[in-house]
């Protein structure tokens, strides 16, 4: 399945945003369409031929064209920008002259209409040349609506400032037509309401561009060159010239260009640009680096893995760029709103100009013209459009430069609404880094003994704890023995046979489904446990042989992690298939509120759906390997690790880091952006609700007041300014 990224121009509102979609969904093979109207982005998955993607965007009165590399996107930045600059000169010119003939009218400086009715049609002329040569494109994008059977942004301000001028026109040519009372031109108005609207989408632009100063900033961690060697000769190439498998150097103060595995020397990187952690990570041969990195110290080779989109980097950029283009649930409410928003108030412009043309004071016409004309010019579209998108794109980027992965907005809204947070325990609250520290041995049976065959065992198995008895044995210098019938018992141990023996090595579960006396460890085993061990029982022929303890030390941020997701006013509970002794001991140091113990990974789906069946919103937290069902079944799942390794996990967020103080700052993140589009969101709907009925005059009876067209393209252009300003604060928010 494909997956492509456009840049849309044209798009002004959500009305916008449901007919590029609709277009593209139209498309043969296209399965998933999502598109940011903050960005002005596409991002389309399915199986489909491109141009006939471009050909419908087309079709819909846009214009459209696939994002590829660093090089589109940098073209793509630079026509925003000079689209930024003619904004602001066509806002300079329509306000220098709208404003001009403003105040000469409003100072008596310009004639009477029946006395100089040839200056005033040279007027009419000179506003019609501003609308169009300045203006055009709020004409052009609704005569192209209008073909399409739609309405947008374009339409109100073309119909509100055509209005004018065609009213002004009919005005200056027969003045006797008209009562004297209602002889009143608005081409300043039509003029003004022009520049008020470029300046504020001057202003819109400019803003939405810092939105994407996130992605900016990924971009701009991939160095130009790298310094390969080939043939024993060290040379600098471009990037993209960097094959699979190439030596590289890394000097100081460099950073690293590809993904890659150190061959020789050693150095400290800082990751923090990748994982949020602030301390430089001690690399030294087959330790993995990662491009955009910062080396800080040594010089270093290292072996290409990843180049071009396969970097970790890269991903990341691309799962940015996706999330930032998801829409949460309310997003999609809106937008199903705002669908309806434009042709809802033409429909109350042409009730307000009904009502005011027969029942309203005369001049009844030229009332019922300028009302309608400001109904239409007050209404926002872009407001309601850009409430949810802006606020999701600077919430998804704040969350990357903080090493958190964000996968969509939807789990970006549900993740505000936990009440409990799920821990495992090994490598999410403790360091994952388990130490073999106790050996008991029963009589006749020495140490060495007890560490070739548990290792001989654990040699066959990728479990966390399996890896401390080797580490053990390997400093140890045990020889090991050869294993048969190896297996695995899950969530109880191991088994094989060794010499045509059998050998248990697990817990006490294991070691009472064989039948095996544990007695004469119990205590001590129970003790250990209590102390926040693992203990593990050595079995060989039905008879016990030792006791070993495994230590797997807290991390040093897991408490004050876990203090802050109580803050956060939400539950934790710790579920893992460890000792019941062990894990209480581990939760009453972190001060986590209830302990689910000696659970199998196949059975932890169940206590996720049991905390659920009690109305309880979940979040599940583990390493995104062992507790992928509960990862998938909780309303949340968030992925823990370092680095690339679970960057592609199936994890709704992945964490960078290793620590888990990323779970509260991404709930607080949450809970930061929902408020922030509930603000925009209220603000655009308080901001229409009373905007529209204060155009269409309905104070005009009571307090004799009427809204200038002027004010409302002034308050129009500032209110979706007002909404992209608010998501911004995103970005200084502390999570």
């Amino acid at each position: 399945m494909a997956e492509v990224r456009l840049s849309i121009a044209g798009m002004m509102c959500a009305g916008c945003v449901s007919s590029v979609e609709e277009a593209l969904k139209s498309v043969e093979g296209v399965l998933e369409v999502q598109v940011n109207l903050g960005e002005r982005t596409a991002i389309v998955s399915g199986n489909f031929s491109i141009d006939l993607l471009l050909i419908a965007v087309k079709k819909a009165g846009y214009q459209a064209q696939q994002l590829t590399s660093l090089a589109d996107e940098t073209e793509k930045e630079s026509r925003e920008l000079k689209a930024y600059y003619t904004l602001w000169w066509r806002a300079l010119i329509a306000g220098t002259l709208g404003f001009g003939l403003f105040i000469s009218m409003l100072l008596g400086w310009l004639p009477d209409l029946n006395e100089g009715r040839v200056f005033w049609l040279g007027i009419s002329i000179a506003t019609l040349i501003i609308l169009i040569f300045v203006g055009g494109h709020f004409f052009r994008g609704a005569w192209i609506a209008l073909k399409n059977r739609r309405a947008n942004m374009d339409s109100l301000v073309a119909m509100g400032t055509g209005t004018a001028w065609l009213y002004s026109t009919l005005i200056v040519l027969f003045p006797d037509a008209i009562p004297s009372i209602a002889r009143h031109v608005y081409f300043e108005s039509a003029i003004i309401i022009i520049a008020l609207v470029s300046l504020g989408a001057a202003l819109e632009t400019k803003a939405r561009g810092r939105t994407s100063e996130a992605i900016k900033r990924l971009i701009g961690l991939q160095p130009d060159t790298a310094r390969v060697i080939r043939n024993g000769e060290e040379i600098d190439i471009p990037i993209a010239e960097v094959g699979l498998e190439e030596t590289l150097r890394v000097r100081p103060g460099e950073k690293i260009p590809v993904d890659g595995i150190v061959i020789e020397g050693q150095s400290f990187v800082d990751e923090s640009m990748l994982t949020g952690e602030p301390m430089p990570v001690d690399k030294r041969k087959d330790a993995k680096v990662f491009g955009g990195t910062l080396n800080t110290q040594g010089s270093f080779l290292i072996t290409a893995t990843g180049i071009g989109r396969e970097t970790a980097l890269a991903r990341i950029i691309d799962l940015v760029r996706k999330a930032q283009s998801s829409k949460p649930a309310i997003g999609r409410l809106v937008d199903k709103i705002a669908a309806w928003f434009v042709p809802a108030v033409l429909l109350i412009a042409l009730i307000a100009f009904t009502l005011w043309a027969t029942l309203g004071p005369e001049p009844q016409f030229a009332y019922a013209t300028v009302v309608a004309m400001t109904v239409m010019v007050i209404a926002c579209p872009c407001a309601l459009g850009l409430a949810t998108p802006i606020s999701i794109m600077v919430a998804v980027g704040r969350a990357a430069e903080n090493g958190i992965l964000i996968r969509n907005g939807e789990m970006l809204q549900q993740a505000s609404h936990l009440t409990t947070v799920v821990l495992d325990k090994t490598g999410t609250l403790t360091k994952g880094n388990p130490q073999l520290n106790t050996i008991l041995p029963l009589s006749n049976t020495t140490e060495n003994e007890v560490l070739s065959l548990a290792a001989s065992l654990e040699m066959h198995s990728e479990h966390p704890l399996g890896m401390a008895i080797l580490n053990k044995a390997n400093s140890n210098a045990i020889e090991y023995q050869s294993a048969t019938d190896f297996t695995v018992l899950e969530g109880k141990g191991i088994c094989g046979q060794i010499d045509n023996k059998m050998v248990w090595l697990g817990n006490a579960d294991l070691m009472n489904e064989q039948n095996i006396a544990i007695d004469p460890l119990l205590h001590k085993a129970e003790k250990l446990a209590a102390q926040g061990t693992t203990p593990i029982y050595l079995a060989k022929e039905g008879k016990l042989l030792a006791l070993l303890a495994i230590s797997d030390p807290i991390r040093s941020d897991s408490k004050q992690a876990i203090q802050r997701l109580h803050t956060l006013g939400l539950k934790t509970v710790l579920l893992t298939g460890d000792n019941a002794k062990t894990a209480q001991f581990v939760a009453s140091e972190l001060g986590i509120d209830e302990v689910i113990a000696e659970v199998m990974p196949s059975d932890k789906i169940e206590k996720i759906r049991s905390l659920q069946a009690n109305n309880e919103v979940v979040a599940m937290v583990g390493d995104g390997i062992n507790d992928a069902p509960a990862l998938t079944q909780a309303d949340v799942g968030i992925a823990i690790g370092t680095g690339t390794d679970i960057a592609l996990e199936a994890a709704d967020i992945a964490l960078m880091s290793a620590s888990i103080n990323g779970v509260s700052k991404t709930i607080g993140l949450s809970k930061a952006t929902m408020k922030n589009i509930k603000q925009n969101l209220l603000g655009a709907f308080i901001y229409n609700l009373i905007g529209i009925p204060i155009a269409a005059g309905i104070l005009f009876p009571f307090f004799g007041i009427l809204l200038s067209p002027i004010i409302a393209a002034t308050a129009m252009s500032m209110s979706s300014v007002t909404v992209v300003s608010n998501a911004l604060r995103l970005s200084k928010v502390r999570i």
